[in-house]
């Protein structure tokens, strides 16, 4: 059995070490420390990567947020502020890799960028600058934030940071879209490994990259151009993402009489015909509530995730006709059909206005009926769900909100969480055997 011995960082040790030495010192299960974790999108991804480790703690100072996170991991991430945490309180955790998502707003497009002049980026630099004052620095580093982050002065001091401790950086900006995902959502990515370690694909090192390809060769090697819009070259690969059909939970569609369908993420639902229409099994065709959804109770709509098994609960997601009427010109660019192959990035004031937060799905006919129809009411116009928003992020299915959590909290934790289907694949990457030597072999009874 290794030791929890860590390498040390002083720089004569450090040429000495070779990276097979290095990797001897790491345990048999590597040691994570998670900050900003949010609602769990990056420990998910962490598990949908096949990654054998232990978290060995969680960092989040919001109190529902972390509330969601106790509910699905069983572990309350530590809510005190991490701007109070030394180089010695770090290197107790005796972390092998530090995973961060620390907060967008100093660097979105819409807000006041005022980049690290923002009180909340101050935690994240002092977060580095706590770094090489360490002992025991960790060996891997991964950072998700917006599109723009890479301009920021905070990037840049991350950068300086990183470099004078000795790490190799590659960055990425990815969208879902490009794994198949029928989501709009391109975001910045910074994997970093301290030397001797190195990444599988050097040649990628000290470069900012638009596609995956360099981790996933067989993926769609088109690359984003960054834009949450409808604009741009990833209209290009829409082709590849799945119809988001297969993202929705139990649909409820509009007309002269009520069908119900539904919809199960990650099985097979929907069949296409030769002319590209869907067919769908119908549930009931009757007028009456169908028998799986008059057995849920209306008072526990919210305990499955948003509602969308209970007919009366389709109300509460229904777009009101006098906001179509004041804003359709504005929401048209947002309206996707079931058959569509991408939809607009949620962000957390989804569900509170209908502009620009996020896409609105068309529950009557299909893409032609936006062209027919003289009305966007008579789309039949609905929010989708937390549920499918959480589809939509990957999540999986075991995934849940605590009963106590409202609805506008739920869209708002979700519009501040990441895509699991991007970010499994990085972290696969970042984890794996590098060009000289292979990660040993770790053992489960550890882990």
């Amino acid at each position: 059995m290794c030791s929890r011995k860590n390498p040390a960082v002083v720089d004569m040790e450090m040429e000495t070490e070779t990276e097979m030495e290095v990797e001897e010192k790491i345990c048999r299960c590597w040691r994570i420390l998670e900050f900003y974790s949010g609602i769990g999108g990056m420990r998910y991804s962490l598990l949908r990567a096949g990654i054998r480790g232990r978290v060995v703690e969680a960092f989040d100072i919001n109190n529902i947020a972390n509330d969601v996170y106790e509910h699905n991991f069983g572990h309350r991430p530590f809510q005190g502020n991490i701007q109070i945490l030394t180089p010695l309180d770090l290197d107790k955790y005796e972390a092998h890799a530090w995973l961060l998502s620390p907060p967008c707003q100093p660097y979105t497009r819409q807000g006041l960028q005022k980049d690290s002049a923002d009180a909340r980026a101050l935690s994240f630099i002092k977060i580095l600058e706590n770094m090489p004052h360490m002992m025991q620095p960790p060996l891997m580093l991964f950072v998700e934030n917006v599109v723009g982050f890479e301009t920021s002065n905070t990037h840049k001091h991350m950068m300086e940071v990183l470099a004078g401790i000795g790490f190799v950086t590659q960055e990425y900006i990815l969208s879902p879209l490009q794994f198949g995902v029928p989501y709009s959502r391109p975001r910045y990515f910074c994997l970093a490994k301290r030397k001797p370690l190195s990444f599988r694909n050097p040649s990628c090192n000290n470069l900012i990259l638009w596609t995956p390809s360099p981790f996933m060769p067989s993926k769609n090697n088109q690359s984003t151009d960054g834009s949450d819009g409808n604009d741009g070259n990833q209209g290009e690969f829409n082709s590849s993402c799945e119809p988001i059909i297969n993202f929705l939970e139990t649909h409820f569609l509009t007309g002269n009489q009520q069908e119900y369908t539904t919809f199960r993420f990650g099985t097979e639902v929907v069949s296409s015909t030769a002319d590209g229409k869907y067919m769908i099994d119908k549930i009931s065709t009757s007028t009456s509530t169908p028998k799986h959804l008059a057995d849920i109770d209306n008072d526990k709509i919210f305990e499955d995730d948003g509602g969308g098994t209970n007919k009366n609960a389709w109300d509460m997601y229904s777009v009101a006709p006098s906001l179509i009427e004041r804003w359709g010109n504005a929401m048209d660019k947002d309206i996707v059909f079931p058959e569509s192959r991408r939809c607009c990035c949620f962000t957390k004031s989804y569900y509170r206005y209908v502009k620009g937060t996020g896409s609105l799905l068309a529950t009557s006919g299909d893409i032609n009926s936006r062209l027919e129809a003289p009305s966007l009411i008579e789309l039949g116009l609905r929010f989708f769900t937390p549920r499918e928003v959480a589809n939509l992020h990957s999540f999986p299915a075991e995934f849940h909100f605590p009963s106590h959590t409202s609805l506008r909290q739920r869209y708002a934790l979700l519009g501040n969480s990441m895509s699991v289907a991007v970010v499994a694949p990085l972290l696969q990457y970042l984890f794996s055997e590098s060009t000289t030597s292979k990660i040993p072999t770790l053992s489960k009874d550890i882990c």
